[in-house]
């Protein structure tokens, strides 16, 4: 068994009455057995772990899983009573995200007690919260592509265009360029669509004096980047510029700061307070950041009243934003890593006001 899966059954000794864990989340499967698939079920034992896998993937899992025992599927859940049984578990820990639906079958299917209030889920988002050295360098090289294609759209932003041809010829570039795929749906808006936080690219023409907010992200390995860059197309009013520098220096302040031992709520309330102290007080509505990884939002994340204590190793987003309803938006976001004395931004796009 490699070290996560060992750290997981550790962590759940610890935690008492630990017998076995079903896992059966796309994104976990892959944390803790190195493999994409768009099914299948581990059975992680104290001693032992399994992976139950169709005929779709087990050529691929045979030569991709080294830490598991690989399985194929035939009768999913008699399987894995079988195992089970030979391993002497009465009780079994599963995730909480499951659907209810899913559980239910599981709960009558198996002939163990499903312990569904575990801290199975828990232990997991705590572990992937701390990326290790391997993990950021992989996010890094995803970063390198989203920062690519960044430099790629700027050159091809101009009046007349459309949001939606714009997005579409900037998620083309990094599947060009590397990407193995995108880390979420593209945002790229323009003009007033552009105080929408989540806009979605449409039928708009780049117009003069647009600001035009880029939110996007490749994914390489397995791992997401995620970054936002706002740009002008033409000129800027003075309004224009002095939210963009508010912004800027709101998340600058943060930056500044972040390190382990500091609470994540705490980062928020810095840049929060100096976009409310410049008179834009509810028109910053969301969390100032959050994790990624595997999953473009994974936990803890910069939020308000949000208690976790930041640790060396984990990676977070830094996106304060500023949003005038019916007139335009500006969020600027880098992705850090945090060590013991600051943080590590792995965001090489410039941040200060273009205007193209």
């Amino acid at each position: 068994m490699n070290n996560r899966i060992e750290q997981l059954i550790s962590l759940a000794q610890n935690e008492g009455n630990f017998e076995a864990a079903i896992i059966n989340s796309p994104q976990n499967r892959f944390y803790f057995l190195g493999m994409h698939s768009s099914a299948g079920t581990a059975v992680i034992l104290k001693d032992a772990a399994y992976f139950i896998i169709d005929f779709r993937y087990i050529e691929l899992a045979q030569k991709t899983v080294k830490n598991a025992v690989v399985v194929l599927q035939d009768k999913l859940y008699n399987q894995i009573n079988e195992i089970l049984a030979r391993h002497g578990v009465k009780n079994v820990w599963v995730e909480d995200n499951m659907t209810i639906g899913d559980m239910n079958i599981m709960k009558t299917q198996l002939n163990v007690n499903v312990i569904t209030d575990s801290p199975l889920t828990k232990i997991i988002d705590t572990m992937r919260s701390v990326k290790s050295q391997e993990e950021l360098e992989i996010i890094k090289v995803a970063q390198s592509i989203t920062d690519a294609g960044f430099e790629y759209i700027c050159n091809q932003l101009a009046v007349g265009k459309k949001e939606r041809d714009l997005a579409i010829d900037l998620e083309t570039f990094m599947r060009k360029n590397g990407a193995t795929g995108l880390a979420f749906d593209t945002i790229l808006v323009s003009g007033k669509n552009s105080s929408l936080p989540h806009g979605v690219p449409g039928e708009k023409l780049l117009e003069k004096g647009d600001f035009v907010t880029m939110d996007f992200g490749a994914s390489y390995g397995g791992y997401c980047s995620d970054m936002t860059r706002t740009v002008a197309i033409g000129y800027v009013t003075d309004e224009m510029k002095e939210v963009y520098n508010t912004v800027f220096e709101a998340q600058k302040k943060a930056l500044n700061v972040i390190k382990a031992g500091l609470v994540c709520g705490d980062i928020d309330k810095i840049s929060r307070d100096y976009i409310y102290s410049k008179g834009y007080e509810g028109c910053f509505g969301h969390s100032l950041g959050h994790s990624f990884g595997i999953d473009v939002h994974e936990t803890p994340g910069f939020a308000p009243n949000n208690t976790t204590i930041l640790k060396p190793g984990m990676m977070l987003s830094v996106e304060p934003g500023i949003y005038l309803p019916d007139k335009f938006g500006v969020r600027i976001e880098d992705t850090i890593y945090v060590t013991e004395t600051g943080c590590i931004d792995i965001t090489n796009s410039p941040k200060e006001l273009m205007i193209i």
